[in-house]
């Protein structure tokens, strides 16, 4: 795959989906050393800021080498990042990849996870080509699983005992969705 070094930034009315700085490591800690936002993660919170600076390491190396895309998702109104959206495992030969978001808990249940992911996945579709897009998502976050739903995900599977995480074992249901099948509800 060839490299990638800029993100393209990707606009909706409220948002803006944009590379992750050094400016926005305060916001990135914040997000990624919550409990409830990592809740149903493969791995533990933060618990100190050289973790941030590690993941912002990795986005930029994955960007740079092309094995994953990871977008902030700042409000437009301000530009602070308050969350993440990710095209990872790319293969653009079978035109496949995974999608992970994570969004600071203070702005669950707004649509802001809806409207960042849709702004993805018609990136993913349409600019990038891909016709599957998969989700591995704990199967107790039924919120997430609902989202997925709502853009016209399926679930495909579950994988049982798939993640230990803090002493807790997570099984993951494993979602997939067509390039034609996706849709934007009303």
């Amino acid at each position: 795959m060839k490299s990638r070094k800029a993100l393209p930034t990707l606009e909706t009315p409220r948002l803006r989906l944009r590379q992750i700085q050094i400016a926005d490591i305060a916001d990135l800690f914040a997000i990624f050393s919550d409990p409830q936002t990592m809740r149903y993660w493969s791995h533990a919170p933060f618990v100190d800021m050289a973790e941030a600076e590690a993941y912002l390491r990795n986005i930029d190396a994955g960007r740079i080498n092309g094995t994953h895309l990871q977008w902030g998702i700042a409000l437009r109104e301000d530009d602070r990042v308050i969350g993440t959206t990710t095209l990872f495992s790319l293969n653009p030969r079978h035109h496949r990849a995974e999608i992970g978001y994570a969004l600071a808990s203070a702005h669950w249940r707004r649509g802001i996870g809806r409207e960042a992911l849709t702004t993805v996945l018609r990136h993913a579709f349409d600019a990038l080509d891909y016709l599957r897009i998969e989700a591995d998502v704990d199967s107790r976050n039924t919120a997430s699983c609902r989202l997925l739903e709502t853009l016209g995900f399926r679930q495909e599977g579950l994988m049982r005992e798939r993640w230990h995480v803090q002493g807790e074992i997570q099984d993951s249901a494993i979602y997939g969705l067509l390039a034609r099948e996706f849709f934007v509800p009303a």
